[in-house]
C-alpha cells in the first residue's frame, strides 16, 4: 500500500518534499521549488530504491557553503519517516 508524506525543508531552495512510499520502497519524490531539473532527476533515480539506499546514498551532501542540500533533505525526511516522526499523510 503506498503511503505519501509531506516534509518541509530547511535550508534549501526547495521548500517541501512530496514523498510516495509502498512499504520501504520510494515510489515516486517531487519537490515543491529549487532546481526544476536537479530535483526531477532525484525523484527519477531513486525511484524503486529502498528506503535505507536512499539515505545512504545522499546524507551529507551539502549545497554550496550550506550545511545541507536538496538530496541531504529527503535523506533526512527518510529518516523521519523510519523513526515515526513523519506520519504519512491522510
Amino acid at each position: 500500500m503506498t503511503k505519501n508524506y509531506l516534509y518541509k525543508t530547511h535550508g534549501t531552495c526547495s521548500s517541501l518534499i512530496n514523498i510516495k512510499l509502498d512499504d520501504d520502497v520510494v515510489t515516486d519524490v517531487t519537490y515543491t521549488n529549487g532546481c526544476n531539473g536537479n530535483l526531477q532527476g532525484i525523484g527519477a533515480l531513486t525511484r524503486g530504491m529502498k528506503l535505507d539506499d536512499v539515505i545512504e546514498r545522499l546524507e551529507g551532501i551539502r549545497c554550496g557553503m550550506k550545511n545541507t542540500s536538496c538530496p541531504d533533505q529527503l535523506a533526512n525526511a527518510l529518516k523521519a519517516i523510519k523513526s515515526g516522526e513523519l506520519l504519512p499523510e491522510g
